[in-house]
């Protein structure tokens, strides 16, 4: 399975390339299990130096659903709002909202480009990554009033 990010919710200038999902779909009477992982990639920014990125993303991704109208209207709510369990009609099965949920929490709330990022200088806002900058300021990680 491909798909484009604005055909799962998501927003394009957020997401380069298509969304490749590997996935494994059994069937069991009314019942159909889907299994695998979804493969994008995030741009996002560093929150230590600011700069955008690419963040390669490969998440598992697990959906089951029943034939709507098998079971109890009431039971069927109940499970469709826990999100455990999804609904379909026998001919279609639309995995798009999974899709994009599983991805966006997949996306850290902090990212960092590397674990070795130095981040801005917080007195002068030079790229410490760059090497040292200009300011004055020997440990970056002392506020400037220190």
């Amino acid at each position: 399975m491909e798909s484009r990010p604005e055909d799962l919710g998501l927003r394009s200038d957020g997401w380069s390339g298509c969304v490749v999902g590997t996935l494994d779909v059994e069937r069991s009477g009314d019942r159909i299990s889907v299994r695998g992982k979804l493969e994008a990639s995030a741009w996002v920014e560093c929150v230590r130096c600011l700069k955008g990125y690419a963040l390669p993303l490969e998440v598992p991704f697990e959906v089951f659903a029943e034939r709507a109208g098998t079971g109890y209207r009431l039971e069927e709510k109940e499970l469709e709002r826990d999100d455990y369990m999804k609904f379909h009609d026998g001919r279609r099965l639309d995995l798009s909202e999974q899709a994009r949920e599983t991805l966006l929490l997949e996306v850290p709330m902090a990212p960092h480009c590397s674990e070795e990022c130095r981040g801005l200088c917080p007195r002068c806002g030079a790229d410490l990554n760059q090497g040292l900058c200009g300011c004055g300021l020997q440990n970056p990680d002392l506020s400037p009033d220190n």
